[in-house]
């Protein structure tokens, strides 16, 4: 067993147990401060994790039992440790009468997440830390493959499309991004690696790549060889590569390398060139990058079986554009299903086809081009204000993960907008077209027989009708406070971050938000918390941010395992932002030496460039953070985080005029 995988706890405890159908002993133990209930969902997730991964490994769990132990305070999400797993409070505990699905998905994820790891990081252990990207993009790909087992009807992949693919395909257009495998020559390098969309996220694409690449018998047959070759004992990842290989007669290894050791992903050109279907790749950037002609082995995933299942040429032809479209019946598309880590840039031909059959494309598909329309328009491939004329063709789907990419644009556009002006006026009439009928067709109200989209879906319209002060939907959401005032931690879990936000914006007051800061001080609600953060903290008061702000340090209402999340919101709120970026630069010494040293306080810096967009916010960043520069575990973060500003900054610049325009044009 490696030493960094033992664990020990001591304390006043409750617990939960059950036992596996081949006899481990599954438990959960918590502090005497939650409600036993609170237990019950962890444990049936543990349970079912072991007895999914005891069959889909074909190898049994190594140990007669297995804790799940939910700690106070800890700065990790959660660690997996051999047979006493820790978590924090948010990501074990959940009241099994009202929590959101969203939430309860999140929950199940992280406890798969961690039992994965009890074989593939615990039974065989990576040899060296530079192999720690596998270790966690494993797991992560893995906790899917369970939850997707374990409850089918939540369909769990399309989480992993708004969470894990948005991520890793947005850090990794940043120049000066680590690439998934990095070299480490010395221990003090470990905490600088835990960059989470590389690590975790990009990582796990890889993965699913490979699994749609081998498929599933292939994937089981080269883990148990790859278990049982190795178990108690370290490897690498070319042991991995190597056991896969064999089971699937494919050279992994050689297909991975490109994609493990060079930073980036590139972008695949689909086009029409002297009546030939072209395709050609480069390197994508958001802001300024140094091309080095890299290429990758793209598993480009067509639905026309004229392109190569592997893309390793700058550029192929794939024939007459004309015959092949007659011949396959359908537009062309690249990367269907959106498992490959790349993204398509389709000319205007290929383009007015697919958004002529929409209507025949899936959920996925039609997330992905939206997705790939956000992330081209960040890279100036493409004008945003351009895509404004199409979004309202999306506006009204069913689908969670359609929605969540349509509104990801709209948040996009709101930093072409200045606050409290005409802009700002025309992008919220915007936003209420684009969300009023499924206002409409939701409301504030779960409805019998609605579908798990619908659930997911309704925070999303709603929230965007709030930002665009629909006078219905603020004055229903005011009346839903009013109704529930005196329980407001039993509001439904899904509408409730929406319903207290609205209050506190709308309606606020000193004693609101005195007696929601003390609501928070007490519950034990994990859930609850995070929406009483994201209410507090959206108050336009500037006194109230004051008082706020002056809570940061203490411990007693926000522990530091939770103050960037606080720091983050006040930030993004157009009255704190002032007041919080000033805190952080005052108190930095306080922040390094609270939080200094943990895998999380380079993220302060993240947050704090994902909010800034204006040329004198660039100024003042870089004034701070650059002679910061050479601190260890800081230098990359700085370097790319100027660089994300100065991307937005150019983009605004570039573009702002015909986006309010364009905007104006599609509210009229």
């Amino acid at each position: 067993m490696s030493t960094y995988l033992v664990a020990f706890a001591f304390g006043e405890l409750q617990s939960k147990k059950t036992t596996t159908e081949s006899g481990v002993e599954v438990g959960v133990f918590a502090t005497k401060a939650h409600q036993p209930k609170e237990l019950d969902f962890a444990l049936e997730i543990a349970k079912k994790a072991i007895e999914f991964y005891e069959k889909f490994y074909e190898t049994p769990y190594p140990l007669p039992h297995s804790w799940q132990l939910a700690l106070p305070d800890f700065s990790a999400g959660a660690m997996e440790n051999w047979g006493l797993v820790t978590y924090r409070e948010a990501y074990l505990l959940l009241d099994p009468d009202n929590t959101s699905l969203d939430m309860k998905r999140l929950v199940a994820t992280v406890i798969t997440h961690e039992l994965a790891h009890q074989w593939f990081g615990d039974l065989v252990t990576m040899k060296w830390w530079d192999d720690l990207w596998l270790n966690e993009s494993f797991a992560n790909m893995m906790e899917y493959v369970a939850v997707d087992a374990i409850h089918p009807e939540w369909k769990i992949w399309e989480l992993f499309q708004t969470s894990e693919a948005p991520m890793a395909l947005q850090r990794d257009t940043t120049d000066g991004v680590q690439p998934v495998h990095v070299q480490v020559n010395n221990p003090a390098e470990i905490d600088a690696l835990f960059d989470g969309a590389i690590v975790y996220a990009k990582g796990a694409r890889m993965l699913v790549m490979v699994r749609a690449l081998i498929g599933d018998d292939a994937l089981r047959e080269g883990l148990k060889n790859y278990f049982e070759a190795h178990k108690y004992h370290n490897t690498t990842g070319a042991d991995l590569w190597d056991a896969l290989g064999k089971a699937a007669n494919l050279d992994v290894g050689a297909i991975m390398k490109s994609w493990l050791e060079q930073p980036g992903y590139p972008v695949v050109e689909a086009s029409v060139v002297d009546g030939l279907l072209q395709l050609s790749q480069q390197q994508f950037f958001i802001g300024d990058g140094h091309d080095n002609g890299r290429l990758w082995q793209i598993p480009l995933n067509a639905n026309y079986k004229e392109a190569p299942q592997i893309m390793k040429e700058k550029a192929i032809s794939l024939g007459n554009y004309q015959d092949l479209r007659q011949q396959n019946g359908k537009p062309f598309r690249l990367n269907v299903g959106n498992n490959s880590h790349f993204i398509v840039k389709y000319d205007q031909t290929l383009m007015n086809d697919l958004l002529e059959h929409l209507d025949d494309l899936n959920a996925i598909d039609q997330r992905q081009l939206l997705q790939d329309f956000r992330l081209l328009a960040d890279g100036q491939q493409l004008s945003y204000a351009d895509i404004i004329p199409l979004l309202p063709r999306f506006a009204d789907s069913h689908s969670e993960i359609v929605n969540t990419a349509l509104y990801a644009i709209v948040n996009k556009l709101k930093q072409f907008v200045t606050p409290g002006n005409a802009e700002e006026s025309a992008l919220k009439k915007f936003v209420n077209q684009l969300s009023a009928k499924q206002v409409s067709r939701l409301g504030w109200k779960p409805q019998s027989n609605e579908s798990n989209d619908d659930q997911l879906t309704r925070p999303i319209v709603l929230g965007a009708a709030l930002y665009a002060e629909n006078p219905e939907v603020i004055k229903a959401a005011h009346e839903i406070f009013t109704n529930n005032y005196q329980r407001l931690e039993k509001l439904p879990a899904d509408i409730r971050p929406l319903v207290l936000r609205n209050e506190v914006k709308h309606y606020g007051s000193k004693e609101l938000f005195n007696e929601l800061l003390e609501d928070y001080r007490e519950t034990t609600d994990a859930s609850y918390k995070v929406d009483l953060n994201g209410a507090i903290t959206s108050t336009p008061d500037n006194s109230l941010i004051t008082e706020l702000i002056n809570e940061f340090e203490n411990a007693d209402t926000i522990k530091p395992q939770d103050l960037r999340g606080w720091y983050r919101n006040v930030l993004a709120n157009n009255a704190g932002q002032q007041a919080a970026w000033d805190w952080i630069r005052n108190d930095w010494d306080w922040l390094e030496k609270t939080v200094g040293g943990d895998m999380e306080f380079a993220t302060y810096i993240t947050v704090t460039a994902n909010v800034f967009h204006t040329s004198a916010r660039l100024a003042e960043f870089k004034q701070f953070f650059e002679p910061k520069i050479d601190t260890p575990g800081l230098t990359r973060e700085i370097n790319m985080d100027i660089n994300v500003i100065e991307s937005k900054v150019n983009l605004i610049q570039a573009e702002k005029d015909a986006v309010v325009k364009a905007l104006q044009s599609a509210t009229r």
